[in-house]
């Protein structure tokens, strides 16, 4: 079931320890994810190749909304979550309700951060922690033209007409 893999951050630290016992290398990704796009699955997909387990940060609907504003999400945490789980390639969803997941990435200490090449290293939240920790980061390239945005601005555009 894609529920199992919607979890606390209690239940994580159990399976990182799980993890961890058996050399599986664990990758780290964050994000809004609000209008699941092409650009997500790609970056998602790029993300777990780059170890065993692929665990997504998921902001939360409050957060999202101090970040990128009151109209937003668009699509609800709830829904957001459960779209990620029905992705095989990812293996554990949790959500956090700080602006960044500075805090998750600390208590999970990932073998690997990742984000967009959009991002670079040296600004990436949590970067240095996880280097310090003797992990990696690094940076995938996205799918141009696909970000959550443009299909907002889509959207408008076709209202307008």
């Amino acid at each position: 079931m894609t529920k199992d893999k919607i979890i606390s951050l209690e239940t994580l630290l159990t399976w990182r320890e799980e993890w961890k016992k058996t050399n599986q290398k664990v990758v780290f990704t964050n994000g809004c994810f609000d209008i699941v796009h092409l650009g997500h699955i790609d970056y998602l997909e790029k993300a777990k190749q780059k170890g065993n387990k692929l665990i997504v940060g998921l902001n939360s609907d409050e957060s999202v909304k101090r970040i990128k504003g009151k109209k937003r999400p668009i699509i609800p945490q709830h829904a957001r979550l459960r779209m990620l789980a029905a992705m095989e390639f990812i293996d554990a969803v949790v959500i956090f309700e700080e602006d960044t997941p500075e805090n998750l990435i600390e208590n999970i200490c990932p073998d690997v951060l990742v984000k967009g090449n959009d991002y670079e290293i040296k600004n990436i939240i949590g970067s240095d922690f996880v280097i310090k920790n003797g992990g990696k980061v690094e940076t995938l390239a996205l799918v141009e033209g696909f970000s959550t945005s443009n299909i907002i601005q889509k959207i408008k555009e076709v209202e307008n007409l």
